[in-house]
């Protein structure tokens, strides 16, 4: 290994950030015990508070967030060794969202479990998540692409199962959402222990492997040539990562992109053997991790809400994921053909859209006048009267109106992106589009600046115009490549993730409502909004109808379109910012994820409606029967309790889109 090549130069540079952080902390927050630091750390004297706290608080928290990054770097070197994957990691594959789902769960209905250790919690969460992903991507033989895909609608899936948990039981649950966000604050020695026996027992099996585990970079039959069990060794290597990374998940929640980051790190850096990459992984993971919580620690002071540190690792790595996807091999994938645009044309498609259009106006009519009803403390479902039609006016036709035209826009924006790409997975919440307009959002509320009426809708824009500026700038070079595309949008929707963490975690009454909005919320709808949105949508389908053309000729491609005469760059350009706009005015009003996006133009196809103009209008108004129908079932299935409607439709649409992956 070359000396440049060499990543001791990235752990001694790791170690010099940690040390002089760590002591720019030290100063700063105990700087009265100058001169008795390791005094403190190590056997403080009983008798000096300070002293007591330095060494139950700071002194611990170091070594938790070494061990805990060591801990997520062994787990995603095994995953990425198994799988053969360079961006296989314990948050690509679900695990870290599936363990923090079964401890949602394990503390809302099963607090005894806990006794048991709640790290058998965790790793039964998952392993289940991982499981998923695996039975998702099987059929493809475990393609990188895939398998990310999959990890990504799975920490989607359980993301909006723990988010509505949430809304119930905010109060229980506050709490666990800050931790969950990654908080290495200690107050004992507990985590150090409980991580340190853990971490060693894993590191030990995971060297008795190492050997079996280094055949794995031979082809599949020279490996089992010599007689290993390939099946017994995948799931033994898989099922210590697991188990390791809830064991981290269980003490300090969710740490987003060690796992992912170190690994990669040492493989650009020169590691090329998986001993060297598992050797090298360990010490650069616990530093990076270290790294950024010296960082949290010195910027604390600083803001008034509270950073957890998980939360800035995902924010840190979405930039190293979209920095990595060029330079890693991806080997393997198995590409969104063209060809899977192609699908049966109807005869007559008007008939169909006919049929769509008298079922989203029986949806409609149902949405408004069934419904539960209150009567003293008793709730029964019912048929509204005429007598009831104020009621209906003033609260039902606002949400119902508002949910229709968010998903005739979110449907419309799915469509021309899969038409334009040729990409039948892509859609603006898979791209990172709607993440984009959240993140706007998101900013701007936490900017101590002044907030004018359309400031929310601007910010909005802002960051959507920023996300297809990232997609761009990401792809151009390798011609939108339909995986690297879905990739990029991966690391855009991280960052948010990463910026809700911040928000749940702080203690800004904002808060709550902004969570709502997250969720998918239609509870803000109001006469005012509706007409705005209504009519914003309705403008909208006006401009991109007449466009059909272009959206009949660019799945064809590039050279072909030119030769028709459409001025590919021009056509794109117009369409993507019609795509901003649809995006913006349907996230601003519905939130950041429901998959109708993606939902309905499918669905569409599977009807026949495959040109461009059929398809359009059958995908839009698939998309307001799908949002009015999950808006309906939010307000109903729990009464009085409610779902937001974007929750209800990312659960509608995460099984279609787990569908769709076992049909790649």
């Amino acid at each position: 290994m070359s000396r440049t090549r060499s990543p001791r130069w990235i752990v001694l540079l790791l170690a010099a950030g940690v040390i002089t952080l760590g002591y720019v902390n030290l100063a700063t927050q105990f700087g009265d015990l100058e001169g008795h630091w390791w005094q403190a750390m190590l056997s403080p004297d009983d008798d000096r508070i300070r002293q007591v706290v330095l060494h139950f608080t700071l002194a611990p928290r170091l070594l938790v967030a070494l061990m805990g990054g060591a801990a997520l770097a062994l787990a995603g070197c095994l995953m990425q060794q198994v799988l053969r994957n360079p961006l296989a990691s314990p948050a690509t594959l679900g695990v870290t969202s599936g363990a923090q789902m079964a401890l949602v769960i394990a503390t809302l209905w099963g607090p005894s479990w806990m006794l048991a250790g709640r790290e058998w919690i965790a790793l039964a969460g998952g392993a289940g998540a991982a499981a998923l992903v695996l039975a998702l991507s099987w059929r493809a033989r475990l393609a990188p692409m895939v398998v990310v895909l999959s990890g990504l609608v799975v920490s989607l899936y359980a993301g909006a199962v723990s988010s509505a948990l949430l809304l119930f039981h905010q109060q229980s649950l506050t709490g666990l959402f800050i931790w969950g966000a990654g908080a290495l604050a200690q107050d004992s020695w507990d985590d150090t222990r409980f991580l340190a026996v853990r971490l060693g027992i894993v590191l030990v099996l995971a060297l008795l492997l190492l050997r079996p585990l280094s055949l794995l970079d031979l082809e599949e039959e020279g490996a089992k040539s010599l007689g290993i069990s390939m099946r017994k060794l995948r799931f033994a290597a898989l099922g210590l990562g697991i188990f390791v990374t809830a064991c981290v998940v269980s003490a300090v929640g969710l740490i987003g992109f060690i796992g992912l980051a170190a690994p990669a790190i040492a493989r650009l850096s020169g590691a090329r053997t998986l001993r060297q990459r598992l050797g090298w992984s360990l010490p650069i993971g616990a530093l990076l991790l270290a790294v950024t919580d010296q960082v949290v620690q010195a910027l604390s002071p600083l803001t008034a809400a509270l950073l957890p540190t998980g939360a800035m690792t995902a924010a840190l790595g979405a930039p190293l994921l979209l920095w990595l996807l060029p330079r890693l091999s991806l080997n393997g994938a198995r590409p969104v053909t063209r060809g899977a645009m192609a699908m049966p044309r109807r005869v007559h498609p008007e008939r169909r859209l006919w049929l769509l259009a008298g079922v989203a106006v029986a949806v409609v009519i149902v949405a408004l006048g069934f419904g539960f009803v209150l009567e003293g403390r008793s709730a029964h479902p019912a048929w509204m009267g005429l007598g009831d039609l104020g009621l209906v006016i003033d609260w039902r036709l606002p949400r119902v109106a508002t949910a229709a035209a968010a998903g005739l826009m979110l449907a419309l924006a799915g469509t021309i992106l899969q038409r334009m790409t040729g990409n039948p997975m892509a859609s603006p919440e898979v791209l990172g589009i709607s993440a984009g307009v959240a993140i706007g959002v998101i900013a701007l509320m936490l900017l101590p600046l002044g907030i004018a009426p359309l400031s929310r809708s601007l910010g909005g824009l802002g960051g959507a115009i920023a996300a297809l500026l990232v997609l761009i700038a990401c792809n151009r070079r390798n011609g939108f490549a339909p995986e690297r595309l879905l990739l990029t949008g991966i690391a855009i929707s991280s960052l948010l993730d990463a910026m809700r963490a911040i928000v749940l975690a702080s203690d800004d009454p904002r808060a709550q409502s902004l969570l709502s909005w997250l969720s998918g919320s239609t509870y803000y709808a109001s006469l005012t909004s509706m007409g705005w949105i209504v009519v914003i949508a309705m403008a909208l389908l006006v401009l991109v109808l007449p466009l059909q053309r272009w959206l009949t000729l660019l799945p064809l491609g590039a050279p072909t379109a030119k030769a028709l005469g459409v001025d590919v760059d021009r056509s794109r350009l117009i369409l993507l910012a019609l795509v901003a706009l649809l995006t913006v005015a349907a996230t601003l009003v519905v939130g950041p994820l429901s998959f109708v996006g993606l939902l309905a133009p499918h669905m569409a196809r599977l009807m026949g409606l495959n040109r461009a103009r059929h398809q359009l209008v059958g995908a839009a108004l698939l998309g307001m029967i799908v949002m009015v129908a999950a808006d309906w079932l939010g307000r109903n299935l729990f009464f009085p309790y409610q779902l937001p409607a974007g929750v209800v439709a990312a659960l509608i649409g995460g099984i279609y889109f787990m569908w769709g992956l076992r049909r790649l």
